[in-house]
């Protein structure tokens, strides 16, 4: 220890540090130093100059630390609140989506009088919806029911047809579409006594979203285009509901011309369908319920 002490090296370590420390001390204002250091300040002012600057330097590094840490807090602070707006506007364009919906619904009701509307939302969605059961919210407990050898007709927001009840339970119900291949309707060219004629799903046709028109009269001009609506024969369907207009006609049988028909709704863009019920059945139904 002793030598360490004498040690020449260390002496002038220690005496690097010390005069270090005095300069370091001078730079603080109002240190008694200063006056102390006023005969050498020529020669120790770089050396100030130096540590003051170094000082400074460290402090706005320092500085720059902090501001960068408050700033990606304050990023991460503002990202929360865009995707909770974003969320929030998302929200509301579905909240303004559905009362579109709604609203466009009283239309139906303005247009068959004699029907009660019964707005319900699809409960189940597969990947061939079109091709299967669809089921929705709606049943025995609302107040629709199904008499056997009756059917339901379904129908979206702008009234265009969609496919049929088959089977009402306590909560839900179950729809036919019109792709099915075992789905049915009477139908007829959109004018003034327009020529009547068969829609139905077909195998062949479904995968293309097209349905299969037959019972066409060899005098009737069907062409590319051509609107066609719900007849109201049979009674099962009111008169003039929208299904969709014709792809293409084959006439390469005279004696059983057939055509293919495109329907106007795309269930698969759906929420909300609407079931058409008589106003003579919901009566019936209200007064057993009594």
């Amino acid at each position: 220890m002793k030598r360490l002490l004498t040690s020449k090296l260390f002496i002038v370590i220690m005496a690097v540090l010390l005069i270090l420390a005095a300069i370091i001390l001078s730079v603080v204002p109002g240190s008694p130093l200063n006056t102390l250091m006023k005969p050498v300040g020529g020669i120790i002012a770089p050396v100030q100059r130096l540590v003051k600057d170094t000082g400074n330097g460290f402090s706005d590094f320092w500085a720059a630390i902090n501001d960068g840490i408050a700033i990606r807090n304050e990023n991460r602070e503002l990202k929360a609140e865009i995707a909770e707006l974003q969320y929030q506007i998302t929200q509301n364009e579905e909240a303004m989506i559905r009362y579109e919906e709604l609203r466009d619904a009283f239309h139906i009701r303005d247009t068959f009088s004699n029907y009660d509307i019964y707005g319900a939302s699809i409960l189940s969605r597969e990947a061939d919806e079109w091709f299967s059961v669809i089921r929705i919210g709606l049943g025995n407990r609302d107040g629709v029911e199904l008499e056997k050898g009756d059917s339901l007709a379904v129908v979206d927001v702008r009234m265009n047809l969609i496919g049929r009840i088959i089977e009402v339970n306590g909560d839900d119900s179950k729809i036919l579409p019109l792709l099915h291949e075992g789905f049915i309707v009477n139908a007829k060219v959109n004018e003034v006594n327009g020529a009547n004629l068969t829609v139905m799903g077909d195998a062949s046709l479904k995968h293309d979203g097209l349905c299969l028109v037959t019972d066409i009269d060899a005098n009737v001009e069907l062409e590319p285009g051509t609107e066609i609506v719900t007849s109201g024969n049979g009674g099962l369907f009111p008169q003039g509901i929208p299904i969709g207009v014709i792809v293409s006609v084959d006439k390469s049988n005279p004696t059983y011309i057939t055509a293919t028909l495109r329907p106007y709704s795309d269930i698969g863009t759906l929420n909300d369908v609407f079931v058409m019920v008589p106003f003579e059945k919901t009566v019936e139904a209200t007064e057993e319920a009594d």
